[in-house]
């Protein structure tokens, strides 16, 4: 049964993902990814924050800051990724 702190760290995480699809848009697969992006992001961005020793709004063992960063990153990363690319339209004469 996963503690207090990673249950709070899974719910930020998921409503990061969730909130980032309602602002951009997309189907229920981008969802999904989005959800994916938040949490992996959020996990990556809290142990670089104890890596690098930022203490930045802690909540009990939880480095809010830089996983909510590193969420917003993972987060902005496939989005780009994922993004429809148009081809520039060529005219002939």
């Amino acid at each position: 049964m996963p503690g207090p702190t990673a249950t709070f760290g899974f719910i930020l995480a998921t409503l990061c993902g969730a909130a980032f699809h309602l602002v951009v848009g997309g189907d229920a697969r981008r969802l999904a990814l989005f959800l994916l992006a938040g949490w992996v992001g959020f996990l990556l961005g809290h142990v670089l924050g104890g890596i690098l020793g930022i203490s930045i709004l802690t909540i009990g063992m939880l480095r809010v800051f830089p996983a909510l960063l590193g969420a917003l990153v993972a987060l902005v990363v496939a989005q780009f990724l994922t993004r429809k690319r148009t081809r520039p339209v060529s005219r002939s004469r």
